[in-house]
């Protein structure tokens, strides 16, 4: 089996494949990191493989414990990535959207796909039928959105997300709502369609925390996946140790 160990701000994903098939997931607080993955190992005694994907802060001592139990791979610019990477700023590039394509050339071999990410920030990304990584864009998240109409304003609450009760907000709490998510839905159904002009073939994936979300209320059709970015690593640990 392969230990998938995805590192974020506060919280760490960790999960078990057996082949292409995700067998478990869990998440733990940062500071459980290394007594959640000897916790895994006590249950499961078939890992083999393991990677670590980290945007958080990860401490040398953690990273030696876990060496101490695995051979661990740590994602990083020596990584070999499945894809041709053609985007000008190559060093700038968040290693988060560089695994999404990744999953997208497993899950979608020779398709051109738009990978959408809805988190933080919405990222777009897109790779082509023959693997070279374009680029994309990145625009505020939903609740980057929320948090700046009431951090850049004098009057403006702050609201928890909300699907809009109708197109035009009779107050301004609806109004926001209104602003916010249908903001996001126009520009994700816009977007996709830009994309659609120039690659009439074009296949859609969305991940990401608001990915459930959203999906409800596009009118795009779209392949929906919160584990896209775990079963990229999966496949980068894979294309990484044949």
């Amino acid at each position: 089996m392969n230990l998938i160990i995805d590192v974020g701000n506060t919280h760490v994903k960790l999960a078990l494949f057996k082949g292409d098939r995700l067998e478990v997931k869990e998440v733990v607080e940062l500071e459980d990191l290394v007594s959640g993955i000897k916790s895994l190992k006590q249950k499961y005694n078939s890992i083999k493989k393991v990677i670590l994907s980290s945007v958080g802060k990860l401490e040398a001592k953690d990273i030696d414990e876990i060496n101490k139990h695995f051979d661990l791979q740590i994602l990083d610019a020596n990584t070999k990535w499945a894809f041709t990477n053609l985007y000008r700023t190559p060093s700038t590039l968040g290693i988060d959207r560089m695994v999404l394509v990744n999953a997208a050339i497993k899950k979608f071999p020779n398709k051109n796909t738009l990978i959408i990410d809805a988190g933080t920030c919405i990222t777009y990304d897109f790779v082509t039928h023959n693997k070279a990584y374009l680029g994309g864009a990145i625009s505020p998240g939903i609740r980057m959105r929320y948090k700046s109409l009431n951090n850049f304003t004098a009057s403006l609450p702050l609201l928890e997300t909300e699907r809009p009760e109708a197109l035009i907000g009779n107050s301004t709490n609806n109004a926001i709502h209104s602003g916010v998510v249908n903001g996001v839905l126009k520009e994700i159904d816009g977007l996709i369609a830009d994309y659609k002009q120039k690659y009439s073939d074009l296949t859609v994936i969305l991940t990401g925390g608001d990915a459930n979300f959203l999906s409800k209320q596009l009118k795009s059709s779209i392949f929906v996946n919160s584990n896209f970015l775990l079963e990229g690593l999966n496949y980068i640990l894979q294309f990484n140790t044949h």
